[in-house]
């Protein structure tokens, strides 16, 4: 089994652990949910609406939706930002 370590805002990560304690899930459980939400979908299991996400990632939601223009995998986050930030 693999490990998946990310770095979240201390406030991000206690709201999120808070959530889905509520929901009878730890973080981790929700995270494994999700993953395999998004496996199953093909993509993000939910809408991203524009208005939540910077106008400096808008180009690449798209990209991800419609299939174009992706690169990876990637070592890092930072390097697949990187990488989505280059002309």
């Amino acid at each position: 089994m693999a490990t998946l370590q990310i770095r979240i805002d201390d406030t991000v990560k206690k709201q999120a652990d808070s959530l889905f304690s509520s929901l009878g899930l730890d973080t981790s459980t929700a995270i494994r949910i999700f993953l395999n939400a998004s496996i199953e979908n093909a993509g993000i299991p939910f809408s991203v609406q524009h208005k939540a996400i910077p106008y400096q990632f808008q180009d690449a939601v798209y990209d991800s939706r419609f299939r174009r223009d992706l690169n990876g995998p990637f070592d890092s986050a930072e390097d697949a930002v990187a990488s989505m930030l280059e002309d």
